[in-house]
């Protein structure tokens, strides 16, 4: 007897096929996986009071390649090595005072939007239909900006958040949502026949 719900707890989109590694191999992945957002954090567009980064690129893409579990512990302990004063967020900053300050908003929605973009990726939202990965990179970015946002009101009010803190934001989470989807068709093994 077949149990005919096994592929369905299988992931549908798994580039890199983590979910099947060693621990080992799985541990080198999330190890890997800080480094790169680590480097991520370091291309950066000065602004204030939140700079342009890579990390609103690599974050939805590490969950997306990772798969949603993998993807979301990669991103939380990549926000523990910040947390510990490890030189990992935008400009080699670190330290716990940078979950109280003006980019906490968008520090805690990192894991929430990895996971968001794994899961969909899992579920067809991923480089097998381009415009579908588009659209999970967009609403990761959207919410990024969203909870970045209402920390940033409650530290300078709604109206100075919304244009320090989202507007600049706009044309680059676009750009990163194509990125990410190029990035994500671009990893699709093509399946001989």
């Amino acid at each position: 007897m077949s149990d005919a719900t096994s592929p369905a707890l299988q992931p549908s989109f798994s580039p890199l096929r983590l979910g099947s590694r060693s621990a080992g191999v799985q541990i080198g992945a999330v190890l890997c996986g800080t480094l790169v957002l680590a480097l991520a954090s370091q291309i950066e567009v000065p602004m204030v009071p939140v700079v342009i980064t890579l990390q609103t690129l690599v974050v939805p893409l590490v969950g997306a390649l990772y798969g949603w579990r993998l993807g979301t512990l990669t991103v939380l302990a990549w926000l523990v090595e910040a947390a510990m004063g490890f030189p990992v967020l935008a400009g080699g900053a670190g330290g716990l005072h940078h979950f109280a300050g003006p980019t906490a908003g968008y520090l805690v929605s990192f894991p929430i939007i990895a996971a968001l973009t794994g899961w969909l990726a899992e579920r067809g939202w991923n480089g097998r239909n381009v415009l579908l990965a588009f659209a999970s990179f967009l609403l990761a970015n959207a919410l990024c900006l969203v909870m970045g946002a209402i920390w940033l009101s409650s530290l300078i009010g709604v109206e100075k958040a919304v244009a320090f803190g989202v507007t600049p934001f706009l044309i680059g989470a676009l750009i990163k949502s194509a990125l990410g989807a190029a990035i994500l068709k671009a990893s699709v093994r093509e399946k001989s026949a």
